[in-house]
Formats: structure tokens, sequence, C-alpha cells
């Protein structure tokens, strides 16, 4: 059994808001036996699994940590939702949200579309994981300020989440660089087409028309907080 059960577990529990004892009891076992499997202590045989699979609703490929999502489906990009047409774009009550977010939604439409024609698969998962890795710190930080909102969602302890996030964020941000000026960091590919990088604001407007403005805006906003306006 994997350390992401026992996280999981441990996790399902506190999100149901019972104690161990409880989850003990409904599970058929020791409270003591169900602390070691938090702990990862001990492994449980499959039939536990099958056990908290059902007791909690969620599928056994998550309790593994074999799917992120609570049913177990692996994700597809048809799956994902458009951030223009889903619901979940409209706030309500302040307009700064949803005025941020098209500004940095429409921004990425261009970033990857640039990424795409450099035709470098290791760049764009470079550029991917660096901005990944962003949304992972702002949006731990914003869970973790609750004081009941269960720690064990993550893996990495909150102690040295942040450090490592920005770590991974450098490596990343440098292996982009390199790939960039056509060096070998190990990735499996050097050749970037650095043809489509030649931007003006001209030709960006004329080549993104319902873009530009919010990238030209986003630049605009960040280098104005860098320079302490």
């Amino acid at each position: 059994m994997t350390q992401e059960f026992s996280r999981i577990i441990t996790l399902l529990r506190k999100e149901k808001g019972i104690t161990q004892k409880q989850a003990a009891a409904e599970l058929g076992v020791s409270q003591a036996l169900l602390s070691h499997y938090e702990k990862g202590i001990r492994e449980c045989g499959l039939d536990f699994v099958v056990r908290v699979a059902d007791f909690y609703g969620v599928s056994c490929d998550y309790l593994l940590g074999r799917s992120a999502d609570r049913s177990g489906l692996t994700l597809k990009v048809e799956d994902i939702p458009n951030p223009e047409t889903t619901r979940d774009s409209i706030y309500k009550g302040s307009l700064l949200p949803t005025l941020n977010k098209k500004l940095i939604s429409n921004s990425l439409n261009i970033l990857f579309d640039k990424l795409g024609s450099c035709q470098n698969k290791a760049l764009t998962s470079e550029v991917s994981s660096y901005l990944m890795l962003a949304v992972y710190k702002m949006f731990r930080t914003l869970y973790g300020a609750a004081p009941k909102n269960a720690s064990s969602m993550f893996s990495i302890p909150k102690e040295v989440y942040a450090g490592y996030a920005l770590a991974e964020q450098c490596r990343a941000e440098s292996n982009a660089a390199a790939l960039l000026a056509g060096q070998d960091v190990g990735l499996g590919e050097t050749d970037c087409d650095l043809s489509s990088l030649a931007m003006t604001t001209e030709a960006l407007s004329a080549d993104y028309p319902l873009y530009a403005t919010s990238l030209l805006n986003l630049i605009k906003v960040s280098e104005s907080r860098m320079s302490g306006e």
C-alpha cells in the first residue's frame, strides 16, 4: 500500500468531520488498527480498501493515489472545462476576481499558442510546470488559512512546500531559458523554432484580437507592482 493511501484516508476522515474512533467503528476495525493504517505503519488488505471506498463514496484508484479525481477518472483534454463557458467563471460581488481571471486566462492563450509554435514539448512542459507551481502555492496558502481544513490533502509537509515549490519554479524557469538558447538540459529536446517569437504590440493585436489587450494590461499591472506604484 502506498503512502498516498495513508494520507488520503486521513484526509477523507477529517473532511467528513468524524473521529478516528467513529471511522474505525464504521469500517469494522479497531481504532488502533485504523491509526496504524493512517500513519502508514501497517498495510491493509484489499477488502478494507473496498470498505473505505464504499464508506467515503470514492474509487479505489483515488484511495491508492492512482487518480486525483474522487471518482477515479483519468483527466483528458476534452474533459477540462472551458473557463469562458463554465458557471464557475461568474463571480458574485466584486468584479476584481473576474477581471483578473480574464487578464490571466486570456494572456495564457497567447503564451501557450506561442509555445505550440516553438514545437518543443520539453519547453512547453517546463513553462507549464512553472505556472502550475505558482497556482499550487497560492491555492495552498488560501487553503491553509482556514484552521479546520485538513492538511493531509497535501503530501508535501507545510513547513517545506513553499521552499520546494520555489526551487522547482526556478529549475523550470532555468530549463526553459536554456532550451530557448538551444542548450541541452537533459530533457531530450534542444531544437526550438524561434521564428514565431518575433513580436510587436501591433502584431500581437492583429494576431490575437480577443486576447492581446488582456496581455498588454497584465504586463502593465505587473510592472506597476514591481516598480512600487
